[in-house]
């Protein structure tokens, strides 16, 4: 285990100086990842300057609901920042022959296949997140309880594996399929609808849409 983190952090510690090289570039990726994040939260926050919780009754008023988002940021961003560009090359070394030097090495193919590069600016999402996450929690009516506080990280894990899942599953599908690119196109679906909290309000609009 201390072998692998040794070279994870050898990564990591290249990553960095490679961003830091063209600060502008690492400087514009934060800005436009920012960007897309602040225009999702405007759209929460003028959603509750009209009404006090989502679905009447729910109990997803404005405090928690802004916690539950903060959670998801969190989680996307380590992903996105770990996982997702070592996957997003997947694609080039099939096609270029690369997979095969990457089998003979001595280590875990699966770990150098999704942990050899580590985008830096991902981690600014995450850091909102935290944030955001803090003043949920700062003006909410009930503090969350000790074993909320012991379990919430546990949750943060289980989310992350869950994602890093979906991200092993669409990188493998290049095996068979020569090019995912489009594959990865369900990633912007399946990090974006579990943000849209479920409750009795739901059903309700089901069936005025079907009706």
């Amino acid at each position: 285990m201390g072998r692998y983190l040794t070279i994870f952090a050898t990564f990591a510690r290249a990553c960095l100086v490679r961003d830091m090289t063209f600060r502008a570039n690492f400087l514009l990726e934060c800005i436009t990842s920012l960007g897309w994040m602040s225009m999702n939260l405007a759209f929460y926050v003028l959603v509750f300057q009209f009404t006090p919780e989502i679905g009447k009754g729910t109990g997803w008023t404005r405090e928690p609901f802004f916690a539950f988002v903060a959670t998801g940021l969190i989680i996307n961003s380590i992903v996105q920042a770990l996982f997702m560009p070592s996957a997003e090359e997947l694609t080039e070394m099939v096609r270029t022959g690369g997979l095969d030097a990457v089998l003979v090495q001595p280590l875990d193919a699966q770990f150098l296949l999704s942990m050899h590069r580590v985008d830096f600016s991902s981690f600014a999402n995450g850091l909102v997140g935290c944030g955001l996450l803090g003043w949920a929690l700062s003006r909410m009516e009930h503090a969350p309880s000790m074993a909320a506080w012991l379990l919430y990280p546990l949750v943060i894990l289980c989310g992350v594996a869950i994602l890093y899942s979906l991200v092993i599953m669409l990188a493998a599908a290049t095996i068979l399929l020569g090019r995912n690119q489009s594959l990865y196109d369900f990633w912007f679906y399946l990090t974006n609808f579990p943000r849209f909290t479920p409750g009795r309000g739901a059903d309700h609009s089901g069936r005025c849409a079907r009706s």
